[in-house]
């Protein structure tokens, strides 16, 4: 089962909250363990309800474990089936739970939470990539996530085909209109974050052709073209193209802005590399999982 690096530790941090906010200070279910004998076993069955794709599946061994330090019980077995990236249907049965019932409906909504915010994502992705096959342009995330939860959602966007951007504020520049207002320009901005960060990625946000050659004069080889028209972006494509081409470099052009699935084939056709998609992260409906005992 392939991990697509999941972010452990940001997964280890996210588990121990939602452990202490379902479980509470003393670690307790108080109907679990008024109505079922500490030692009756259990299998449960992590199933999906409706069609999707997986991610977050390496929680539940997380939330397993995290349930039974907290109760000093004993955490179920654990058979992971299906890998995260995969496409779901109705009735798949993700994993297998063996062992005492009370941990296994104590982990219940925590790994439940979990996996399906992050199937939503991976699921909202795919949709994305597989409207832009074929057209030579990926689908980035941005920093548009859930706070605290940000490794953990653009870990989804991977498993549902699509790309990270930026992490944060810290690995990719980004100069936009507020940066150009308070340094005095597009080059000025530029070379102040040259300067001080010489060997950081800077991309530079344009909303006309004419911007687009004025951030590649000013050194900029990476442009964001924020709600263009087809049109527009295609041309801005060719003429930042052409102007990189006479001089021997290339440039990377990303589309933002009011972008939908419907329209998503039609921008990708129109040469740019990337489109990049907020809604990916802050807008995508969760994925229906259950866990049912057998």
């Amino acid at each position: 089962m392939t991990t697509l690096d999941f972010p452990l530790d940001d997964a280890r941090r996210l588990v121990d909250i939602a452990l202490d906010e379902d479980l509470g200070p003393d670690a307790l279910d108080v109907t679990s363990t008024s109505t079922i004998p500490a030692d009756q076993a259990a299998t449960g069955h992590v199933v999906a309800r409706e069609a999707g794709v997986l991610a977050g599946a390496p929680v539940i061994a997380l939330v397993l474990e995290g349930v039974a330090t907290r109760t000093g019980g004993i955490p179920p077995s654990l058979e992971v089936r299906i890998a995260d990236g995969t496409r779901l249907v109705p009735g798949d049965v993700i994993a297998v739970l063996d062992g005492p019932a009370q941990q296994v409906l104590m982990a219940e909504r925590t790994l439940l939470n979990v996996m399906s915010r992050l199937s939503g994502v991976a699921t909202h992705t795919r949709r994305w990539a597989d409207a832009l096959e074929g057209t030579g342009c990926t689908v980035l995330d941005t920093r548009k996530t859930t706070p605290a939860l940000r490794a953990l959602e653009k870990y989804a966007v991977r498993a549902g085909g699509g790309t990270n951007k930026r992490m944060g504020l810290f690995d990719v520049a980004m100069v936009k209109d507020n940066h150009v207002l308070a340094a005095g320009g597009v080059g000025a901005a530029y070379t102040a974050i040259r300067a001080r960060y010489p060997d950081i990625t800077v991309e530079v946000e344009v909303e006309t052709t004419e911007q687009a050659l004025e951030a590649l004069e000013a050194g900029s080889r990476f442009l964001m073209c924020d709600n263009m028209s087809t049109d527009l972006l295609r041309a801005t494509v060719a003429a930042a193209r052409a102007w990189a081409g006479e001089r021997g470099e290339g440039v990377e052009i990303e589309a933002t802005g009011g972008l939908t699935l419907d329209v998503a084939a039609e921008y990708g056709a129109t040469g740019i590399d990337y489109m990049s998609v907020g809604a990916l992260t802050h807008s995508s409906p969760i994925i229906d999982l259950a866990l049912d005992l057998a």
